[in-house]
């Protein structure tokens, strides 16, 4: 019995280390995650979408995403609201080639726009771990971009779906978006939003913020953090330098090691050690403002 479970035990050893080998190699796995929390209306929904689906046409992006040192990467694109609320709208996808770019656009393009209710950035995070875990590729790099115009204030503490992200060595990016409208339950905007997701949603190693501010910025933002994110995976400079006055300019970058060094120690890089300082106002400061607000508005708190 013994030796018929080492067998077992060997073979399925053997599987997993082929499966492994199997694996595509991508220079980035990218998952685009996309708030629809009940702040956002349908016209700001759709500004969201053909953002991405812009970004995924530009000639540049496309150029940047086929120069990397393996000429593809893999993206997968969901949306979320409320803490299980979390809808797939496009599996892990491989981007190889013009044709199968403009596909994914095409397909991104065609999806359903829907709305939910809450705001829970911890649970978009959460998802994203087994998203990744499940990824039929090899990325060297693994990157979730988090969109948004509210802080968290649904499900359990962003931070501690962060560390559980960065432990899985999954980079988060951030694009807050500085929305003045008023939202229909009448909740006011957020005016510190940009430095809640520096402080609170993004980390690992070269994570930034990308700040929109409005909507209508949203397509320029998308376009400029993509193409971070496909640059920092590879691509050539060239291709992408000189249609966008230098990638730093509006960023809010995490603290991180030097391109020249990251090679070397990144099967030694702990990724929760490249987080920014607490924020001032505490990263609970989402779920405290929200109860604040219904218990003075309807003398109720959400459930």
């Amino acid at each position: 019995m013994t030796r018929f479970l080492s067998l077992g035990a060997l073979l399925l050893l053997l599987a997993s280390a082929a499966n492994a080998q199997d694996k595509k190699e991508v220079d980035l796995a990218l998952a685009m995650a996309i708030d629809i929390s009940g702040s956002i209306d349908p016209d700001e929904a759709k500004l969201q979408r053909e953002g991405y689906v812009q970004a995924f046409r530009d000639p540049v992006i496309i150029k940047a995403i086929l120069t990397g040192p393996n000429g593809r990467i893999a993206v997968a694109y969901y949306e979320w609201s409320d803490a299980w609320v979390q809808r797939l709208l496009i599996d892990w996808t491989l981007l190889d080639s013009e044709t199968a770019i403009d596909t994914f656009a095409k397909r991104l393009a065609a999806a359903p726009i829907s709305i939910a209710r809450r705001t829970s950035i911890s649970g978009a995070i959460r998802y994203a771990i087994p998203l990744f875990a499940r990824s039929p590729y090899e990325a060297e790099r693994k990157v979730l971009d988090i969109s948004g115009d509210g802080s968290n204030n649904d499900g359990g503490l962003v931070t501690d779906q962060r560390h559980e992200a960065l432990k899985e060595r999954i980079v988060i990016n951030g694009l807050p978006i500085m929305n003045d409208r008023p939202n229909p339950f009448g909740f006011p905007s957020e005016s510190d939003l940009d430095k809640y997701y520096l402080h609170c949603v993004t980390g690992g190693p070269r994570s930034f913020v990308e700040v929109a501010q409005n909507f209508d910025d949203f397509p320029r933002a998308v376009r400029k953090k993509l193409l971070q994110e496909v640059a920092d995976s590879g691509a050539r400079r060239d291709v992408y330098m000189g249609g966008l006055g230098g990638l730093q300019e509006g960023t809010r970058l995490a603290q991180g090691p030097s391109a020249t060094s990251r090679r070397a120690n990144r099967g030694e890089e702990d990724y929760t050690k490249f987080v920014k300082e607490e924020y001032e106002l505490g990263c609970d400061v989402g779920e405290r403002r929200s109860r604040e607000f219904w218990q003075r508005r309807f003398g109720v708190t959400p459930d």
